[in-house]
């Protein structure tokens, strides 16, 4: 949900429901082809009106998400604190030193996991250095859309651990700390029936992504959104990301072309990425995703969870809770 799917607009709606909205806090601003410095500053303003405008439009619980993968991901998260958000979630690596940077406790820290042993990992670091624990933590399972915390060849493995099977283990792991917290899962789940078989393992709630891809007010061009309602099942494919993650993407003729070896030179100034060497990257993943939601689909691609084939039409935000909502009721009876 990052450059610029789920921004102010999208997070506004959705706290106005009375959920958590998030604002992705990758590429918010048009900073392509910008020198370093003045590229930072691009992004970091951007972040900084998106939690604003959030504010402005709702009363509701504004989120951030900060990949931990970012350069500035200690400035953006220093924004974040100024800006008094309420969740600070951060995946993409493990947040092991966010504490540090977030001095007001009542701002929440959620680390986004894949398993177990990353949450304790976290925890071990977050109680010794800082006497701190998460808040909560979103645990994300193989079926997400985008970068995913598995190697291709476990998301390929049908032993690897379901997300039910890593969110039992997790929800151990929360309950055994000195300051238990709750487990939401992620990735994969589509409907309110999804929602009910979480919540009876264990967790206390859910972080949906796809879904909201096709309502109203969702931030990406009506390009990126057609392209979920004119999916199918094949089309979603597993492709191997510039960053060194695979990624779960729609597969189109730019799909087919990259996999086939096709480059695209860049000049990449501003390094948005720790882990990025422009000189040897096929392609800036920055840029393809920035055209994605600008709706130039036939230069970039869709990022997608294994469910994006069955949505079927865009809806108001309000609309699609509603609907959640009489899921979970209908499935825990």
């Amino acid at each position: 949900m990052g450059v610029r799917v789920s921004g102010a607009n999208l997070a506004a709606a959705v706290a106005n429901e009375g959920c958590a909205g998030i604002i992705a806090c990758v590429g918010l601003g048009d900073f392509e082809g910008r020198p370093r410095a003045e590229a930072l500053k691009i992004n970091s303003d951007a972040v900084r009106e998106s939690i604003r405008t959030a504010r402005r439009k709702s009363d509701g619980v504004i989120c951030v998400n900060i990949m931990c993968a970012l350069a500035n991901f200690d400035l953006l998260v220093s924004i974040a604190v100024e800006e008094k958000v309420d969740l600070i979630i951060a995946g993409a690596g493990l947040p092991l030193d966010l504490p540090k940077l977030v001095p007001n406790e009542k701002i929440k820290l959620v680390p986004i996991v894949s398993s177990a042993r990353a949450l304790k990992l976290i925890c071990r670091r977050w109680s010794k250095k800082y006497a701190r624990w998460p808040d909560a933590v979103v645990v994300e399972g193989t079926k997400a859309g985008g970068h995913l915390g598995f190697s291709y060849a476990e998301i390929k493995d049908p032993a690897t651990p379901s997300l039910e099977e890593i969110v039992c283990d997790v929800i151990k792991i929360a309950n055994a700390q000195e300051h238990p917290f709750p487990v939401i899962p992620a990735g994969g789940i589509f409907d309110g029936a999804d929602i009910a078989r979480f919540l009876k393992l264990g967790a206390s709630g859910v972080q949906m992504g796809t879904r909201f891809v096709c309502t109203d007010e969702c931030d990406v061009h009506e390009n990126y959104k057609q392209a979920y309602l004119n999916a199918k099942k094949e089309d979603l494919c597993i492709i191997k990301s510039p960053v060194g993650l695979p990624g779960r993407v729609l597969r189109n003729d730019f799909v087919d072309a990259i996999n086939a070896g096709a480059t695209i030179p860049n000049k990449c100034s501003y390094r948005c990425l720790k882990t990025c060497d422009p000189k040897t990257t096929p392609y800036c993943i920055a840029s393809v995703l920035m055209k994605a939601a600008d709706g130039k689909l036939n230069e970039s691609f869709a990022f997608a969870g294994t469910n994006a084939y069955r949505c079927e039409k865009i809806v108001p935000v309000r609309e699609l809770i509603a609907e959640l909502a009489e899921g979970l009721v209908q499935a825990l009876g």
